[in-house]
């Protein structure tokens, strides 16, 4: 089975080196394809302005772009161009893979007020983040649903923590953390987990859903989060911002689920963000099967 990662960056890296140890062919897509593992065929593609040449054999597509900078035009740039260059593609050359999912972000929803947010929660996003997702994923399925041979799929995930994505770590050891004055919830994925709900998603036996949420069982409070880091590092536990400050300004407070992508059998390695950040902190967090 040849499996194609568009956008092979560290996520699609490691779900292509997982597709390579379960003994499958992979080729990237990426503007740097010699930065790439032995195990993954590099291939060079700018996704944002160009149709990259696909292998013709290809059965799953994993569509991992990521922007340049947080600006709503590197957003179209990278999902709108990227998602809609690489389904031109397969139409020119024929292909319809069995699976192609999308890595999306629970940004498509907007501010719940703490409530839990799952996949029947109506996607309402008020940052250009979630509205060019939400696009992006309307083009995906506006493309590719009335194909009745390729089953789309949206993955949602979570802010992504792991190997080199330690920014919030750094803070909290540089006494640059605050504590939102309002309580936050923060939805969390490991970055591995995320690579192996890709991998789960695109070859499971079960036809998927065509949206699942990708984060951890556990939806906690930023200051709890913060907290824990500051104890585990024996740092000073970070201060709480003013209530006129600007901490009330991030994301917005949601608890999504992850009950439907539970349901197909999957299992975390990290249920929350205490196994998650134990392990970065130990210095763990690249781990192939």
């Amino acid at each position: 089975m040849t499996v194609l990662i568009a956008g092979c960056g560290d996520l699609g890296t490691e779900v292509g080196l997982r597709f390579a140890a379960a003994g499958h062919d992979v080729v990237g897509l990426r503007r740097s394809p010699e930065k790439l593992p032995a195990e993954i065929r590099g291939v060079f593609a700018d996704l944002s302005t160009e149709l990259p040449e696909l292998p013709e054999d290809v059965d799953i597509v994993v569509v991992a772009i990521a922007a340049d900078a947080s600006t709503e035009e590197a957003y179209r740039t990278a999902y709108l161009n990227g998602i809609k260059n690489v389904l031109d593609a397969l139409k020119r050359q024929a292909i319809e893979p069995r699976r192609i999912l999308f890595v999306s972000s629970t940004a498509v929803y907007k501010d719940s007020g703490g409530a839990v947010v799952d996949e029947s929660t109506p996607t309402e996003p008020t940052r250009f983040s979630g509205k060019v997702l939400v696009e992006a994923e309307d083009l995906l399925f506006s493309r590719t649903l009335p194909l009745t041979n390729i089953q789309p799929i949206s993955l949602r995930l979570g802010g992504i923590y792991g190997p080199g994505r330690t920014r919030l770590i750094d803070q909290v050891r540089n006494g640059k953390a605050v504590i939102p004055a309002q309580p936050r919830h923060t939805n969390r994925v490991h970055r591995d987990d995320a690579a192996a709900m890709i991998v789960h998603l695109t070859t499971m036996e079960a036809a998927p859903d065509s949206v699942y949420i990708g984060v951890d069982d556990l939806a906690a409070e930023m200051g709890d989060v913060m907290r824990f880091l500051a104890s585990k590092m024996e740092c000073p536990e970070p201060p709480t911002a003013a209530p006129e400050g600007a901490s009330d300004a991030g994301p917005g407070d949601k608890r999504c689920s992850n009950h439907r992508l539970r349901a197909t059998g999957f299992e975390l390695t990290f249920p929350s963000y205490k196994e998650g950040y134990r392990a970065l902190l130990a210095g763990e967090g690249v781990r192939h099967p």
